[in-house]
């Protein structure tokens, strides 16, 4: 009710209190309007035709969900790390599930993305896991009957399709670590309407192969079996889904090799096959595992051979050499030479004593001269004449004693010498073998069967062949 007017400036309340209360900007009607989206629809699933597709630099996805009467405003963030944003392409039908909200500074609302796959995956999975239960309950993926494989394989039939990059991935591997395996290929169709029984096809038709050249005893039978085909959707790999496949490969009297998609990709020809590889090139080197191991032990092999012949010839080269010094040490001319310079030294000893005990007696006698003519010449001079005489005497005597003395250590050593050196042993019987290169032999393991040697005797030298070594 409008308050009465005190004043003719008093106007009173234009509008009432609920008139005012029900005005609202923009803003404040927009919040009402997505809280109340975000309430009342929370988490929906919508299924339709992705369009408008754009990837922004911050790594946030805009794209419209449409259908045949409208179309939603989607968004993916990139803090959504566990979508599968290979699946967001323009023009696929998908299921998106996320919450309704509304993006108020354009009052758009939309849909924000937090999960997402395929139409009709669902029906997919759900054929797959019965059919999967069904083989199981069967004993097809029993591991009791999943056979071994060769290590080292020969010839191997493919299942695929000959333009795929499945072929191309594994002949490239097998080309570099086995390039002589034979491939033998059964080309089909790996994907779309009938491609399972034309891989059904395939595996037959390589076991009849490989059973006639069996029959017929020809060479170039097959080891194995390997189907393989790059990594792609459900859809895609649906060929490999299917009960006529599993069956063709229970049924292969061949080891059946699965290498179908990439690593996370699960098929039924997995579970049924005696071997399952992650990819096709994983497979490639599984089947060339044998021989490429081989080979690599082999290089390993032959440079550890390397190694140990070199250290042999090492060791066998340092104690040659300090074979060699010893025997140089103890080599009888270096005795002789030794006992020369001792000899030598001997001599210029006497040498050095006779000249000192002459000077010695020289100064004497002139001492006594000298006395002799201060004094009496007379009888001191015959006493002293005779003292020099027998001091001359002894000398001479003394002289000739140890010259004796020091001839008798001579021939002595020299008679020692020669008893102990090499003619004197080849005297008694003795010989000394030497190899072509002159190397004295003193162990029958240096020696090798034809090898040329020469024997020395107390007179003449024998040359002849090595017949037999023996170790004692």
């Amino acid at each position: 009710m409008p308050k009465p007017v005190k004043s003719q400036w008093d106007f009173g309340e234009l509008f009432s209190k609920e008139q005012i209360q029900k005005t609202l900007t923009v803003g404040e009607l927009t919040a009402q309007i997505k809280r109340l989206l975000e309430k009342n629809f929370g988490e929906v699933q919508v299924g339709g035709e992705i369009s408008n597709l754009k990837v922004q630099a911050s790594g946030h996805i805009y794209f419209s969900l449409k259908d045949a009467s409208a179309q939603l405003s989607c968004v993916l963030f990139r803090g959504e790390l566990h979508v599968d944003r290979s699946l967001i392409e323009d023009g696929r039908k998908v299921v998106i599930r996320g919450q309704v909200t509304l993006y108020e500074p354009r009052g758009l609302y939309q849909l924000r993305v937090s999960g997402i796959e395929l139409q009709g995956l669902g029906a997919l999975q759900a054929a797959f896991e019965k059919l999967k239960l069904k083989l199981k309950n069967e004993g097809l993926f029993a591991l009791e009957r999943k056979r071994l494989l060769p290590r080292f394989l020969a010839s191997i039939g493919m299942v695929t399709s000959p333009t795929g990059a499945a072929i191309r991935d594994v002949l490239h591997v097998m080309q570099r670590r086995n390039p002589v395996i034979q491939i033998v290929l059964a080309p089909c169709r790996v994907q779309g309407a009938g491609a399972a029984d034309e891989v059904a096809a395939a595996i037959g038709l390589l076991n009849d192969y490989s059973a006639r050249l069996v029959q017929r005893k020809l060479p170039g039978q097959l080891d194995c079996i390997l189907i393989t085909r790059g990594g792609g959707s459900l859809e895609d790999l649906w060929p490999f889904n299917e009960e006529v496949v599993a069956r063709a490969i229970f049924n292969s009297a061949l080891p059946v090799v699965s290498a179908v998609g990439h690593e996370v990709d699960f098929t039924i020809a997995d579970f049924v096959a005696d071997l399952r590889a992650a990819t096709p090139s994983a497979a490639a080197e599984i089947l060339t595992e044998g021989a490429f191991g081989a080979s690599r032990a082999m290089d390993e092999n032959q440079e550890r051979l390397r190694r140990l012949a070199v250290q042999q010839l090492q060791r066998r080269l340092l104690a040659f050499e300090q074979t060699t010094e010893r025997f140089q040490r103890v080599h009888p001319l270096r005795a002789i030479e030794a006992r020369g310079q001792q000899l030598d030294d001997l001599l210029s000893s006497l040498s050095r004593s006779a000249r000192t005990g002459l000077r010695q007696q020289r100064a004497a006698h002139q001492t006594l001269v000298e006395r002799l003519t201060r004094s009496r010449p007379g009888m001191v001079l015959a006493r002293r004449h005779q003292t020099l005489l027998g001091y001359v005497q002894r000398l001479m005597e003394l002289v000739r004693s140890q010259l004796h003395i020091r001839s008798r250590a001579l021939g002595s050593s020299i008679d020692a010498l020669r008893f102990l050196g090499p003619e004197q042993v080849l005297s008694r019987g003795y010989s000394i073998t030497m190899t072509e290169s002159g190397a004295i032999v003193s162990d029958a393991k240096t020696l090798q069967k034809g090898g040329l040697i020469t024997t020395r005797l107390k007179t003449g030298l024998v040359s002849s062949r090595v017949q037999r070594v023996e170790d004692h």
